[in-house]
């Protein structure tokens, strides 16, 4: 597994983390789509463009999240954050 690659588990990950959590609405609505997008991007082998777009998709989704109204979600978005510029980073 490369380093890409387990950022991308890792990303998943923490956004999947958010499903088990007491959300705000609107923020459950945005890490919902981002965690597809995720999911989608972990278990797919994409090219690398492909990868870094369908990211890009995931911290735009994640930008509109001003905080979750949980702080263990709000640790994950975090998380997830991180993690996805470390991606876009490469």
């Amino acid at each position: 597994m490369s380093d890409i690659d387990d950022l991308l588990a890792s990303l998943h990950d923490h956004l999947e983390a958010t499903e088990e959590r007491p959300l705000d609405n609107e923020a459950n609505r945005w890490l919902g789509e981002a965690q597809a997008i995720a999911a989608d991007v972990d278990e797919n082998e994409l090219d690398s463009e492909t990868t870094k777009e369908r990211v890009e998709e995931i911290l735009e989704l994640l930008d509109e999240v001003d905080g979750t109204g949980d702080d263990e979600a709000d640790k994950h978005v975090a998380a997830a954050r991180r993690a996805a510029n470390r991606v876009l980073d490469r």
